[in-house]
C-alpha cells in the first residue's frame, strides 16, 4: 500500500480581503502578481512587500481586471499554510521569516530586544525547495 501524497497547501486557508496599496493612482498589484508574499500598507490596505517588512501573507485573488485601478480589492491568505518564494538569507526549517526584495521572503533577522508593539517576524518554516521557495504556517 502507497503512502498518499499530502498538498499542505490547501489545509484550512484563512483569506481576507483588502484594499490595494496605490502609486500615482495605480493599483500596486496586478494579476501577475498572484502567489506573491504581500504586507500591511496603511489601515485595511495591504501592498507589495519589500527587504524587512512584515509578512501578512500570500496574494490569493483580485477582483475586476487589472484595468480597474481604485476599484479592485485583493483577498490575502493570512493563516494557514502556503508556498512562498524566498531570497538570501534562505530560512531553514523551524525560522520566523520576513519581506525580502524581488517579492520574496528571508530568514528574519536576529532581535537583541523587540520593539515596541513586538517582533515582525512572523511564521513558521515547515520545509524548504532549496533556495526557490518554503512551505510556511502563518501563524
Amino acid at each position: 500500500m502507497n503512502v498518499r501524497t499530502q498538498d499542505l497547501d490547501v489545509i484550512a486557508p484563512v483569506l481576507v480581503t483588502f484594499t490595494i496599496k496605490q502609486t500615482s493612482s495605480v493599483d500596486d498589484f496586478k494579476d501577475s502578481n498572484l502567489g506573491e508574499p504581500v504586507t500591511l500598507s496603511a489601515s485595511g490596505e495591504t501592498g507589495p512587500i519589500s527587504d524587512g517588512d512584515l509578512l501578512l501573507g500570500k496574494l490569493v485573488a483580485l477582483t475586476l481586471t487589472d484595468n480597474d485601478d481604485g476599484d479592485r480589492l485583493a483577498t490575502v491568505q493570512v493563516g494557514g499554510i502556503c508556498r512562498l518564494a524566498i531570497g538570501t538569507t534562505n530560512p531553514v526549517i523551524g525560522d520566523r521569516v520576513v519581506g525580502a526584495t524581488g517579492a520574496k521572503i528571508k530568514q528574519a533577522p536576529t532581535v537583541a530586544s523587540d520593539p515596541a508593539g513586538g517582533n515582525i517576524a512572523r511564521g513558521t518554516v515547515l520545509s524548504v525547495n532549496g533556495s526557490t521557495d518554503c512551505m510556511i504556517l502563518l501563524n
